[in-house]
């Protein structure tokens, strides 16, 4: 389908120069591994040490590329139908970085999610931009956020229409996602650019019924862990751009502020293998996984006590359609915490999941898996809820939640950057009201921060916190986190 997809121009490249006999005098110090420790050697091997190599002629340039890796970013580019492709090899927190950067500077303003990963939130810091916050949909059934309707993102871009560009989450580490289609039309009718943090998507383009990708749906920008979902090593990531809204030679500075200048070839190496096996072999990966993860779903929900979301929240606010690779599940009717579940599985069943949360344990589906695996899923679920039932009682906490009036957005005063770089002190939090926040706390569920750096704390949040707290769920963020104390701009 893809001329040339089958070649890994910058693999070859490196095993040319190791056939080659070629006498480093160059770094890394062990020198293909005849330097590496015994202990560290006899794992990794000395033909994968024999690959750690810098960056000379041979190995092309990450930050300049003109070469191999230009080669292999260029199919990259091909197969996900981008103008330009990027490796990234300090994770897709990086490439955030990069997207933020290369629209918005000191003082401008950027459109996020509330539910922002930190890795957003660290962007918006370094850029030293002002975040305007959307609020998500949150199902209360599962404690979960999801995706932000178009309907606020376009409430957004009418109150703030200077804001240098709108970035979305999609999907989310639950694998649900928004209208993107609608939500890019909408951001662009504004001339504003779209970013999408799409860390959980790099697979979504070769599965049959998935969220479409960001690129198709008309994304600027997107951002993809590669190695989450497929066959990349950790760390590896890549982010795509289309030209016209974005200034490549201005991103591809960025990137290179925010990456090393001496990249890891190995990995580097990993992502141009990865995009060949997805080009040759993805179609049937992923539908793979997919038929795995919905007979997994299948068999969880006829578990008493057990519940997997799948389909059936489709058509709910902020949930346009699913990931089904990504199997939720709600262990609150066991009278158990996700956190809970999560040691019982690990320790008892020798099971490792992704995440857990307040009420639920998060598992992963993918290229990687087979019948074996989710059938020892299916059965340590089983067995669990048999004998692993807890004393949990969620129904006070629930009470409380939903209760509870949700408090006014909070004032924004300073950036975020200034917030962290100024003056901070410590003071009682109950005494915090009319002083600005200098860091973030978050309650789960559902993850979305009540302050962020730079938020004036207003009677109301500390009341709604107070609330929150006094119910028994976890607070995430703070220095202090029994909440006693809170950090605020001196």
């Amino acid at each position: 389908m893809y001329s040339r997809q089958t070649d890994t121009p910058l693999l070859k490249a490196m095993q040319k120069y190791v056939a080659d006999g070629v006498m480093p005098f160059h770094t890394p110090g062990h020198k293909q591994g005849k330097g590496m420790h015994p202990v560290l050697e006899n794992i990794l091997g000395r033909a994968t040490l024999a690959l750690d190599l810098a960056l000379m002629e041979d190995m092309d340039d990450l930050h300049e590329p003109h070469g191999c890796i230009k080669e292999a970013q260029d199919l990259t580019a091909q197969l996900y139908g981008a103008d330009h492709s990027f490796f990234v090899v300090n994770g897709t927190t990086g490439g955030i970085y990069a997207m933020i950067l290369a629209v918005a500077g000191p003082g401008d303003k950027i459109i996020v999610p509330r539910n922002a990963h930190r890795s957003i939130i660290g962007g918006i810091i370094l850029s030293g931009a002002i975040p305007v916050f959307m609020q998500p949909e949150v199902d209360s059934e599962l404690g979960l956020a999801m995706g932000v309707t178009p309907e606020t993102v376009a409430m957004a871009v009418q109150l703030h229409p200077e804001a240098k560009g709108v970035l979305i989450i999609n999907p989310t580490y639950y694998g649900v996602a928004t209208d993107l289609k609608k939500i890019v039309d909408i951001v662009h009718a504004h001339s504003m650019v779209v970013m999408v943090d799409e860390a959980h998507g790099p697979h979504l383009k070769f599965g049959d019924c998935l969220p479409v990708q960001a690129l198709d749906a008309g994304a600027d920008m997107c951002a993809q862990s590669t190695h989450k979902i497929i066959g990349a090593m950790t760390q590896c990531s890549i982010v795509h751009c289309r030209e016209g809204r974005i200034r490549v030679p201005h991103l591809k500075s960025m990137l290179q502020l925010v990456q090393s200048t001496s990249p890891n070839y190995i990995m580097l190496a990993s992502l141009d293998v990865a995009r060949m096996q997805m080009a040759t072999q993805g179609y049937d990966l992923v539908n793979r996984a997919i038929k795995l993860a919905e007979w997994t779903r299948s068999e969880i929900n006829k578990i008493p006590g057990l519940y997997c979301f799948g389909r059936e929240k489709i058509g709910n606010p902020g949930v346009h359609s699913i990931d089904p690779t990504k199997v939720t599940v709600t262990v609150k009717g066991l009278g158990l915490q996700g956190a809970e579940a999560e040691r019982i599985l690990r320790h008892k069943y020798n099971i490792q999941v992704e995440l857990s949360d307040m009420y639920n344990v998060l598992f992963l589906i993918t290229l990687g898996d087979g019948e074996l695996e989710v059938q020892t899923l299916v059965r340590a679920l089983r067995d669990m809820a048999e004998h692993y039932s807890g004393k949990s009682d969620f129904a006070a906490m629930e009470d409380v939640y939903a209760a509870t009036r949700y408090p006014a957005p909070p004032e924004g005063v300073l950036s975020p950057r200034d917030a962290l770089f100024g003056n901070t002190c410590m003071v009682p939090f109950q005494q915090s009201a009319g002083f600005v926040c200098a860091e973030i706390v978050t309650f789960y569920p559902p993850g979305i921060p009540l302050l962020c750096p730079g938020e004036r704390i207003s009677q109301d949040i500390i009341d709604y916190c107070t609330q929150l707290q006094a119910a028994g769920l976890h607070i995430s963020g703070p220095e202090d986190y029994t909440l006693k104390t809170i950090k605020v701009v001196d």
